[in-house]
């Protein structure tokens, strides 16, 4: 049965009880190290190769640090760095949605919008199985979004209005905000996984 996303986003605020600090703290080393890269991409082209390279790992990692956030494990700042383990296939998968995402957004927006919450899940599969493939993990995610794409979407607006907030704060909120988030979407993979089982 599927759990309602306000269920899922209460579930998320249970799981980050006691833990902010150290989510604001790893989103915060997150946000600095990725930003660092794609911010100076336009003055120093060959930032923004090392950015693309390294958008990947570092979104696996933070995704296993979500994971276990959500699951009430042992979450570890030092966790973001995990993808690196895995590089091939988080650069891989990375690049394979980037790619496809551009193309079918070339068709129309509507279609790229569809294929970016059909492969969303990509990083959580990787994440849970290190031993799938990139290509075989944005096909699972197209096999677990069957269904529940509308669904992720309207678990996504839910964060809008706070979005919204978050840019009268100058963008600081967003430290609350994106682990907020992220742990949510966390929640959502378990429960959709749940259902295929």
């Amino acid at each position: 049965m599927r759990t309602e996303n306000l269920v899922l986003m209460q579930m998320a605020r249970e799981s980050l009880k006691g833990k902010w600090a150290q989510a604001v703290g790893t989103y915060l080393v997150y946000i600095v190290i990725v930003g660092a890269f794609s911010g100076t991409s336009r003055v120093l082209p060959l930032t923004g190769i090392v950015s693309l390279i390294l958008a990947g790992p570092m979104f696996l990692g933070i995704t296993i640090f979500s994971l276990s956030l959500a699951r009430n494990q042992d979450a570890r700042i030092e966790q973001i760095f995990n993808g690196f383990y895995n590089f091939g296939k988080a650069l891989g998968a990375y690049l394979l949605m980037l790619v496809f995402i551009l193309l079918w957004s070339v068709l129309l927006v509507i279609p790229g919008i569809i294929a970016a919450l059909s492969y969303s899940m990509t990083f959580y599969i990787i994440a849970d199985d290190p031993s799938v493939g990139a290509m075989e993990a944005i096909d699972k995610s197209k096999i677990m979004m069957a269904g529940y794409k509308w669904k992720y979407f309207c678990l996504m607006l839910r964060f809008l209005g706070w979005a919204l907030l978050c840019i009268l704060t100058l963008g600081i909120g967003f430290l609350w905000l994106m682990p907020y988030m992220q742990v949510s979407v966390a929640k959502f993979y378990d429960d959709v996984k749940s259902n295929h089982n």
